[in-house]
């Protein structure tokens, strides 16, 4: 048996997987994850700013220690979108290298995908083909295939990228919504002519948004993993979360008992994102997934002949 320990470094979010191979899956010792916006203004500027390059720094440095403390063989820290898109990249890399003593992955759009179907599926209790999707907050991967990913696709919609680009007032009005959803149908025409037109079985969900919009739809009083996983969402659900959220003012979202903290001002874009993505390909119900990138990344360093000099 190993263990391996894998920290995600996201456009909104930071979080960490510890877990055991075994019998070629996996076994959990720890999950978390801490909200620090490295993407905050990256669809902007292009850079990723002071603040937070430091908060982010940090959080994997600690994320790190822990899986250190929990005597994980193999680490690996993986950054996706912002830093890909970030001009001075290169400060974060050199930033994570100090702080951790170990080199940061840079993954490609094609790489987040491919490692996301992997996680995603690894457990999925429905017929295949799957149509993995993956709404991040600076990218959104669509994933088709069945025993592995066949084609994908990485488009430039997130939730903080489209909340930065459209949302200006708490709550947003409905012409905020529709440029939000205009620009989601915009690039989904892109991953129709890239994954084609003939439909998957099943779709399955993942990442913050599709979790935070089933807890919300469930009706959960505290975030309930078991519960999340697994569960699957009518788009007349997602339909009806998506407004109750954009009725709400940020504050009020902060305090949905469900609702994690740092998500709140960039839910409704995402969900917006979901809602779109149903839509063009339609599908009626989405099967959500708590395994992701971070399963994917644990798995493909477990399988590798030599995982450690990976």
């Amino acid at each position: 048996m190993m263990r391996v320990g894998v920290v995600d470094v996201g456009t909104n979010s930071v979080r960490v997987l510890v877990a055991d191979g075994v019998d070629g899956s996996l076994a959990d010792v720890e999950r978390d994850l801490v909200i620090t916006r490295l993407g905050e203004g990256v669809d902007r500027d292009r850079r990723l700013g002071a603040g937070p390059l430091r908060r982010t720094v940090a959080a994997v440095a600690g994320y790190t220690e822990r899986a250190r403390a929990r005597d994980a063989g193999v680490i690996r820290i993986i950054a996706t979108s912002a830093v890909r898109d970030a001009t001075n990249r290169q400060d974060f890399i050199e930033a994570v290298r100090r702080a951790t003593g170990l080199e940061p992955v840079l993954l490609t759009g094609d790489q987040e995908a491919q490692l996301g179907f992997l996680g995603a599926t690894m457990d999925a209790p429905a017929p295949a083909p799957y149509l993995v999707v993956d709404i991040g907050g600076g990218s959104t991967e669509l994933v088709r295939g069945s025993e592995e990913a066949e084609k994908f696709i990485s488009l430039d919609v997130g939730s903080v990228r489209l909340t930065e680009r459209h949302i200006a007032t708490d709550p947003p009005t409905a012409d905020e919504i529709s440029s939000v959803a205009a620009d989601a149908d915009a690039h989904l025409e892109d991953a129709v002519r890239a994954l084609g037109e003939d439909s998957a079985n099943t779709m399955l969900g993942l990442a913050g948004t599709i979790t935070t919009v089933a807890a919300i739809a469930l009706g959960l009083q505290d975030y309930d993993r078991a519960a999340i996983h697994h569960a699957r969402l009518t788009r007349a659900q997602i339909a009806d979360v998506r407004s109750r959220l954009t009725a709400m003012t940020s504050e009020q979202r902060r305090a949905l008992p469900a609702m994690p903290k740092g998500r709140e001002d960039v839910i409704v874009a995402g969900a917006v994102i979901l809602e779109r993505v149903m839509h063009r390909f339609a599908f009626d119900e989405c099967l959500v997934s708590e395994t992701d990138i971070l399963d994917g990344v644990a798995l493909d360093v477990l399988r590798a002949p030599d995982p450690r000099a990976r």
